[in-house]
């Protein structure tokens, strides 16, 4: 697969390769992993998701048989963005890989020239923060777990790979370990702006190798992938947008899809099934105010797979700061 990366015309830097790159294991014991969808400000319906889960009440320290990735967008839309930035930092502080933080487009929003217009704005500490989590790779683009039993692994981003995105610009990596390598190893690149490539909700142009921040699930994500002439090698948990409305009950996305749809109303999860694969969207819809029902989506007797460790990237050196208006 390297010849044929390199013979496509893709880089060769050695993240990128996932074909080159060591897919590592951390160390735990199988446990519980709660993957929890978009928090948007809602610090309170964060922390009780959390007690809920096992954690203590006073101070929510993770309970041992636990590890949370959270999918990005832990800020903007609810009351209290600082404290859920607040609960995110003071789990990695204390717990060190018990805590996986991936970015959303509205983390990116201060990673990057904003994209798009957000009349609130993070204070300055909390700015900091999630720049020095993006530039030491403790806040990521993806993750990727591994369930006992299971055949098939799971890569959880934002908004989910598309099948173009996968194709076309991580080389086709045949399993989530080696997608979360390959699109983790983005992360100060020269390419990193990969990882912000727009979809239907910035251009109001369908494209379905949007990134895994802005990718539409009833759009680009699913129709990406009940197109493609390959089969998903894994499965896929993301946030970000959901193929229900789950207040209306509406259904968004072509209903003439040759997928399998199942919804849970009271979690909030909304499962695809392609070929066998299973694309599950977790974006509870807090707004304002948090959604009236949810719960993250838990996996039993899992392990975290393909994880770097935690440090500053290849070349991560260039002129990335935190994005100031």
């Amino acid at each position: 697969m390297a010849s044929r990366w390199a013979a496509r015309g893709g880089l060769t830097d050695g993240p990128l390769l996932w074909c080159t790159a060591r897919v590592g294991i951390v160390d735990r014991s199988p446990g519980r992993i709660a993957v929890i969808g978009d928090v948007g400000g809602q610090a309170d319906a964060l922390r009780d998701a959390l007690v809920a889960l096992g954690a203590e009440p006073g101070d929510l320290r993770l309970p041992d048989d636990l590890t949370v990735v959270q999918v990005g967008d832990l800020v903007h839309r609810g009351p209290d963005s600082p404290g859920a930035v607040a609960i995110a930092r003071t789990a990695m502080d204390r717990q060190p890989g018990r805590w996986i933080q991936l970015a959303g487009n509205h983390e990116a929003y201060y990673l990057t020239p904003p994209k798009f217009h957000w009349p609130e704005r993070l204070p300055e500490e909390d700015l900091e923060t999630l720049y020095r989590w993006w530039r030491t790779r403790h806040m990521r683009a993806a993750a990727a777990i591994e369930v006992a039993g299971e055949p098939h692994q799971y890569l959880v981003t934002h908004a989910g790979l598309t099948e173009g995105f996968w194709r076309h610009f991580i080389g086709m990596p045949p399993g989530a370990a080696e997608a979360a390598r390959a699109l983790n190893g983005l992360i100060g690149n020269i390419h990193e702006s990969w990882l912000y490539r727009p979809g239907v909700m910035l251009t109001g142009d369908v494209d379905l190798a949007a990134g895994p921040m802005w990718a539409s699930a009833p759009d680009e994500l699913v129709p990406s992938w009940t197109a493609s002439a390959a089969a998903a090698p894994f499965h896929q948990i993301h946030g970000h947008s959901s193929t229900i409305d789950w207040v209306t009950g509406r259904r968004y996305g072509r209903q003439d899809l040759p997928v399998v749809v199942t919804e849970d109303d009271h979690r909030r999860h909304a499962t695809v099934v392609v070929e066998r694969m299973a694309i599950v969207g977790i974006d509870p819809g807090h707004g304002r105010r948090p959604a009236a029902s949810w719960e993250p989506f838990v996996l039993h007797d899992a392990r975290i797979v393909g994880n770097a460790p935690a440090g500053p990237p290849a070349m991560a050196g260039r002129d990335n700061q935190p994005h100031r208006e």
